[in-house]
C-alpha cells in the first residue's frame, strides 16, 4: 500500500477534478491511500461524491496565488509568462506558497506527488526529495529539455520576450530550491512536468505536434509504463463519462445536434439560431439557462437541458456536436465518431481545437473571419460529409477506448514510482 497525492493548482473548470477523481477511483481499487487538494473546493464538491466503498479521500485547498500582477503583457505567449502572473515574478511569495504546500505534504506523507497542472506542488515535492508525476492535457505538459515553446506563433512575439520570461521563472524555482538545498531546475517546462509526465490524452490533441500516430489506445500501451511516461506514451484523456440527464430531443425528423454552450461567447445565440433555422433539432446544455436565466433563443425545436446530459447517451444520436473546445466533450465526441463546430472561448480551447480543425473532425470558428455567417456555416457543416467521414474514422481507431483501462494503466506506473521510493 502507498500514499498518493493527487493536486490541482491553475487552470478552471471541472476537467481537472473529473480527471483526478477517475485516477483516485483506480488508486483506491487498488488499496492505496489518496487525499487530493483543489484549486476550486466549492466548484468541484459534488465530483468527489461516493468514492469507491464509501471510502474517506480528505479533500484540501491546494495553496494558490491570489493576487494580480500588474504590468504583464496581456497575451500570454508562452507557460512561462502564465507562470508570472501565478506566483513565479519574485522567490519571496513563491517561497509562501511552496511553505504551504510543503506542509500540507508533511503531514500527509506521501510517497508520490501527482499534480494536473501544479507546479508549484511539483516544485515543492522536488524541494523536499519526493517523486512527482503530471498529469493532464497536452497544454499543460509541454515539451520537456527544451526552452518553453510559443503558445502564439500566429502573433510574432519576440523570441528574446520569451526567453526573458522563462529565465525569470528559473530564477525564482531554483532561489526557492537552494534555499532548501535541493537541485536547480535546467528547463522550466520541468516545473510542468515533474519526474514522470503522464499525458492523459490522445495526440491527435496535442497542439505541440509531437506524434501523430494515435497509441493502442484500447490495448496494454506496455511502452508507456517502460518509458516512464516519455513523450511517445500517450494514455488517451481521463473524462467522467457517468451521470447526466438522459438526452430529451425535440420532436421532429431534422438532423439531431448537441450543444454545449456558455452566455460568455458572443456567438451562442447566433449559432443556435442558425441551428434551428437549418432544421436541426437542437439538445443544449446551457449552465446560464439551467440556473434560471432566460434562454437566448426559443423556439419548439431547441430543447434546454434543465442539469448536464448524459453525453454518451446523447452522442450516441447526434450528427453534429457544438461546443467550446472543452477536451472531455471533444473527447466523447471524437469516440462516437461525431463531428464538432467549436467555439472556443480562451486560449487552451483554441489550440485544441486548431488542432481538430486539422484533423477535418470539425471547424474552428475562431479562426474564420469576424463576424462569422452562422447560417452558411452551418448549412457547411451539415453538407460536407467529409467531416464525419474523418471522426468516423478516429472512433473507428479508438474502438474499445475505456477511462477506466487508462486509469489502470496509469495507476500502474504510479505504483511502480512509488516502489522505487521504497
Amino acid at each position: 500500500m502507498a500514499r498518493f497525492h493527487l493536486c490541482w493548482e491553475l487552470g478552471g473548470g471541472l476537467g481537472h477534478a473529473g480527471r483526478l477523481r477517475v485516477l483516485a477511483d483506480a488508486l483506491l481499487a487498488r488499496g492505496h491511500e489518496v487525499s487530493i487538494s483543489l484549486r476550486d473546493l466549492a466548484q468541484t464538491h459534488g465530483v468527489f461524491d461516493g468514492m469507491p466503498g464509501g471510502q474517506h479521500v480528505p479533500l484540501l485547498q491546494a495553496p494558490v496565488w491570489l493576487h494580480r500582477t500588474e504590468g504583464m503583457p496581456p497575451n500570454h505567449g508562452n507557460h512561462a509568462e502564465i507562470l508570472l502572473t501565478a506566483g513565479y515574478l519574485q522567490a519571496a511569495p513563491l517561497a509562501g506558497m511552496v511553505a504551504g504546500w510543503r506542509s500540507m505534504f508533511g503531514l500527509l506523507r506521501p510517497d508520490v506527488v501527482v499534480a494536473d497542472y501544479a507546479p508549484t506542488a511539483i516544485l515543492a515535492a522536488r524541494s523536499l526529495g519526493l517523486r512527482s508525476a503530471s498529469v493532464g492535457s497536452a497544454f499543460a505538459m509541454p515539451p520537456g529539455g527544451r526552452a518553453l515553446p510559443c503558445l502564439r506563433e500566429w502573433e510574432n512575439i519576440p523570441p528574446q520576450r520569451l526567453a526573458a520570461a522563462e529565465a525569470h521563472v528559473l530564477a525564482a524555482a531554483n532561489a526557492v530550491l537552494a534555499h532548501h538545498g535541493a537541485p536547480p531546475l535546467q528547463w522550466a517546462a520541468d516545473l510542468l512536468l515533474g519526474d514522470t509526465p503522464l499525458p492523459t490524452t490522445w495526440p491527435e490533441l496535442d497542439h505541440y505536434g509531437r506524434a501523430a500516430a494515435l497509441p493502442a489506445v484500447a490495448g496494454g500501451l506496455a511502452g508507456a509504463a517502460a518509458s516512464g511516461g516519455g513523450p511517445d506514451a500517450w494514455f488517451g484523456p481521463a473524462f467522467l463519462a457517468g451521470g447526466g440527464e438522459p438526452p430529451v430531443w425535440p420532436p421532429g425528423d431534422g438532423p439531431k445536434v448537441f450543444a454545449y454552450l456558455k452566455l460568455g461567447h458572443a456567438g451562442h445565440a447566433g449559432v443556435l439560431a442558425a441551428l434551428v433555422q437549418q432544421g436541426c433539432r437542437v439538445l443544449c446544455y446551457l449552465p446560464e439557462v439551467a440556473s434560471g436565466k432566460s434562454p437566448p433563443v426559443t423556439t419548439p425545436n431547441l430543447t434546454y437541458a434543465r442539469r448536464p446530459v448524459a453525453l454518451q447517451e446523447a452522442l450516441a444520436e447526434a450528427q453534429l456536436c457544438v461546443t467550446h473546445g472543452g477536451e472531455a466533450t471533444l473527447a466523447q465526441a471524437m469516440l462516437a465518431g461525431v463531428p464538432v463546430l467549436m467555439l472556443p472561448m480562451q486560449l487552451e480551447q483554441f489550440l485544441t481545437a486548431r488542432r481538430i480543425a486539422a484533423a477535418g473532425m470539425g471547424v474552428n470558428t475562431a479562426m474564420l473571419p469576424k463576424p462569422p455567417d452562422w447560417g452558411a456555416l452551418v448549412r457547411h457543416m451539415l453538407a460536407t460529409p467529409a467531416y464525419a467521414a474523418a471522426a468516423q474514422a478516429f472512433a473507428r481507431r479508438a474502438q474499445g477506448y475505456r477511462v477506466e483501462d487508462m486509469a489502470g494503466r496509469v495507476a500502474g506506473v504510479l505504483e511502480a514510482l512509488a516502489a522505487a521510493r521504497q
